[in-house]
């Protein structure tokens, strides 16, 4: 959604001052506005454990999410997250930016929009058609229709989280040929935690793992349970870099892509 008196500003602008608070906006800025209209992203945004182009972003100003800052900075253009930075947000539509926020994926099919949000907010929307062109292009070629006869796999992240259905991750593997663990269980439309115990005795066919994290701690190191390793051998477990589908992006379609590969091993 967007709001402020820049909202109507067409493709023939004025040079705007583009701000993203979140790193997944912080990624669609890069990929869709000029560089030169780029006055900061989120200090998130060179994190390569979250985002695909941390390195492109080391070029970028940093800019905190908080109001002070924002105020500072004096944007024409913020885009955020839904549930992120929310006075940060407001400062910025106290001094007129235009605000474009963007709520969780749920699907793949809202990628394309959210690149169109985008796009147009930083004044580009011909080169946001295109890149949403390309991704559905890429997603037709990629994508199977899901078939009570799938595979179930499970996306098993640390402290023994799971991806409940309904999410962008749940339509991803969908989309790969694979039924959600989540789902076959019937677990909560929430998700929550699967006690490794529960997991080993159910015994889904593929173990998809994001190891990826800052750090190491006792709740990623599960990932890494010996028991849990033995239980799903090669080619029944596979690991999915959690910057490839933390965010709604056309680089999403790369973990897709890996689990297609998965689900044919």
């Amino acid at each position: 959604m967007a709001s402020g008196p820049h909202a109507a500003v067409g493709q023939g602008a004025a040079h705007r001052r583009v701000a993203s608070l979140n790193v997944c906006t912080d990624q669609l800025a890069l990929m869709l506005a000029d560089p030169a209209d780029i006055i900061g992203l989120s200090t998130l945004a060179r994190d390569c454990t979250l985002s695909v182009l941390c390195e492109k972003a080391r070029n970028v100003p940093v800019l905190p999410s908080t109001a002070e800052s924002v105020l500072a900075a004096r944007p024409s253009v913020v885009l955020a997250g839904t549930f992120t930075a929310k006075l940060a947000v407001s400062a910025a539509r106290q001094i007129g930016a235009t605000v474009t926020t963007l709520p969780p994926a749920s699907s793949l099919a809202d990628i394309p929009r959210y690149i169109m949000q985008v796009a147009q907010a930083v004044g580009q929307p011909a080169r946001g058609q295109v890149l949403a062109a390309a991704f559905v292009a890429r997603l037709a070629g990629l994508a199977r229709m899901p078939a009570a006869s799938d595979p179930v796999a499970v996306i098993y992240e640390a402290n023994g989280l799971v991806v409940h259905r309904g999410s962008l991750l749940d339509d991803v593997l969908g989309r790969a040929g694979l039924r959600n663990f989540a789902t076959v269980m019937h677990l909560p439309a929430a998700g929550g935690r699967v006690p490794l115990e529960v997991l080993l005795s159910h015994r889904p066919d593929l173990l998809v793992r994001n190891p990826s994290g800052p750090g190491y701690s006792l709740a990623q190191g599960m990932l890494d349970n010996p028991v849990l390793l033995a239980a799903f051998p090669p080619p029944h477990v596979v690991d999915v870099p959690q910057k490839l589908w933390l965010c709604a992006l056309p680089q999403t379609l790369d973990a897709l892509e890996i689990l297609r590969q998965a689900r044919a091993a």
